[in-house]
């Protein structure tokens, strides 16, 4: 199969005379299933309509969007496979050099606040035709939220885009749906009743059994109000139990969101992998050297969806959601024998996961007989829960058949691992044989923080667990008769983490011996708990107030801390410590940071 078309003569020459769909999105045309807009084109092209591709449009040109005319359904809009402001900015606030999904890696190729601008500049000129929004960055700005670049409380994205509907989560089944009834005949204005799916109306009469959140005005007037709202959305993330929320605004106008579609079956998973991605990126875009986001991908292989983690500075959950979905075996090896027939291909598979690469099944029988996630529970922090079923059968059998292809070498699991689901699992021949045979050197794991207060309001897994792991890598490592080692990820100034804490983590780099080259300091990204914790103050989950380093001095003070080996970080460092009130670290003894200036 050819790519879709990316202009009215690729149209043309399949002799086309309009397109149903025409996709614009702010990244470049890479068509692999990594890449969201070649999800849902090769979705709808296969179930029969036209669909045609407008990527990186020039956003202050009208004609841009309007490459082919009017579209006989509609416009579908998405940023990316980011945010478009994450994509832009570091946490810092400062321009990125580059942009991972545009050809080159050159910045400027898309508006900040993406989906708002393209559906603007889309009603300029087709003033009634449909219009919908999808992708990450609609996904999770479907209602008001906390925009961290503005430092404001935002309308859902629905009203400043101009846009009749959102399409959240990963989007196969409502996108379909919406296309069957725009099809069908129906006014996008009828289309209330499609899962996964956002509306703006005038009415609630067609709305059943409504959760009411608190209004755009009362958001406004007081930040425990959005805490409050925010918890009552994560109550309604379990497609199987989910109610529509309602979100007022001024004038009479309602947002509703409907509940979660509901996730893909193993055989609808592996019919989304099998449709016919040309796997690179298109042609056209040689010239400027390609995308360099799908180098990091064109040999890895995606799994599965969804996380039963919850991590709080994370978004899957209101995504991905935490019902895990998996591909088959046979889907799976499939991709992988395809794979060892690309020229390009040395042998080595870069990845075989997901979201978290060691979940493969259901969390627990709930799960497994359907039911969702539990609203009022987590599965694995701060403790785990007793109807938790750990195994990692399923995933080694996969990985053993993987390593058993013809062609294949190595293979890496680069997509994260959940350190604490694997300690949890009575069989550890999963820690073994990812020693053993998929670890070059280093493994890299993310236990963000040692504090247990930081760690709980995270929601990751206590210390002594990722110490655990540690040690029985390093046992499993030397039986292998290798030298490798665990290099972890930190994250400085989380909500929770106060001075105190922050020089915790130093010590603990201190006594590892590890100097990190790269710290992640916490950023505030749309519809997190970790998000509205920094906004408010206030743990939607618990409404218990919780400490945030909100100044952008008191955060390079606590990054720094981590990075205390670096010169340029001495004179932070010390002021650091002396806010703490740890001046005994500030010395020339072996336990000491730094050196008196």
């Amino acid at each position: 199969m050819a790519f879709l078309p990316m202009s009215r003569a690729d149209m043309e020459a399949r002799g086309w005379d309009r397109v149903d769909f025409t996709y614009i999105c702010g990244d470049a045309y890479v068509d692999h299933p990594s890449f969201g807009m070649a999800i849902i084109g090769r979705l709808l092209e296969a179930k029969g309509y036209r669909v045609g591709m407008v990527c990186q449009p020039d956003w202050r040109d009208p004609a841009s969007v309007a490459e082919y005319g009017e579209p006989r359904l509609g416009f579908l809009i998405s940023a990316g496979n980011m945010d478009s402001m994450v994509n832009h900015y570091t946490v810092a606030k400062r321009k990125r050099r580059q942009d991972l999904y545009t050809p080159g890696g050159k910045m400027g190729a898309r508006p900040d606040h993406a989906c708002v601008v393209y559906g603007n500049l889309i009603r300029r000129t087709f003033k009634h035709t449909p219009i919908i929004l999808g992708g990450i960055e609609a996904s999770l700005r479907r209602l008001a939220h906390y925009d961290y670049w503005s430092d404001s409380l935002k309308r859902s994205i629905l009203l400043d885009s101009g846009a009749d509907m959102l399409v959240y989560g990963m989007g196969e089944h409502a996108m379909v749906e919406v296309a069957c009834a725009l099809e069908g005949g129906l006014d996008v204005q009828d289309l209330c009743f499609i899962a996964g799916t956002c509306f703006r109306t005038r009415t609630l009469q067609g709305v059943y059994d409504p959760v009411t959140l608190p209004s755009w005005e009362a958001l406004r007037a007081d930040k425990r109000a959005y805490a409050e709202s925010f918890g009552m959305q994560l109550e309604h993330l379990n497609p199987y139990t989910a109610r529509p929320l309602v979100e007022e605004y001024p004038h009479s106008v309602y947002v509703v969101q409907n509940p979660p579609a509901l996730p893909l079956t193993t055989s609808e998973m592996d019919a989304v992998y099998r449709l016919p991605y040309e796997r690179a990126w298109h042609p056209s875009l040689d010239a400027a050297g390609g995308v360099p986001a799908f180098k990091e991908v064109k040999f890895s292989i995606t799994s599965n969806r969804g996380c039963l983690g919850e991590c709080s500075f994370c978004a899957l959950n209101f995504h991905q959601g935490r019902i895990i979905q998996s591909r088959s075996h046979e889907s799976i090896l499939e991709e992988a024998r395809a794979m060892t027939a690309d020229p390009d291909f040395k042998g080595y598979l870069h990845d075989v996961g997901g979201p978290t690469a060691n979940f493969r099944t259901a969390s627990c029988r709930r799960q497994s007989e359907g039911k969702g996630a539990c609203t009022n529970r987590r599965c694995l922090a701060p403790e785990p829960c007793g109807q938790l079923e750990p195994t990692h059968e399923d995933y080694l059998s996969l990985l053993r058949e993987l390593r058993e292809l013809p062609g294949v070498k190595k293979i890496f699991i680069r997509s994260g691992i959940r350190f604490d689901y694997a300690m949890l699992d009575p069989d550890h021949s999963f820690i073994r044989e990812l020693a053993a045979y998929h670890t070059s050197g280093q493994l890299r794991l993310a236990p963000e923080h040692v504090s247990e207060e930081v760690l709980r309001v995270m929601g990751k897994p206590p210390r002594r667990l990722y110490d655990q792991f540690v040690r029985e890598f390093d046992e499993a490592s030397r039986a292998a008769g290798k030298e490798q080692y665990v290099l972890p990820y930190l994250m400085s100034s989380h909500p929770g983490s106060t001075m105190k804490e922050a020089v915790e983590l130093a010590e603990f780099c201190r006594d590892l011996g590890y100097n990190p080259e790269q710290v992640s300091d916490f950023y505030p990204t749309p519809s997190t708990v970790s998000t509205c914790i920094f906004y408010t103050g206030l743990d939607p989950r618990t409404m218990e107030r919780v400490y945030c380093a909100t100044d952008p001095h008191e955060k390079a003070l606590q990054r720094a801390l981590i990075q205390y080996r670096k010169p340029e970080n001495r004179a932070l460092v010390r002021e650091a410590l002396v806010k703490a009130g740890r001046e005994d670290l500030i010395g020339y003894g072996p336990k000491c940071l730094v050196r008196p200036a």
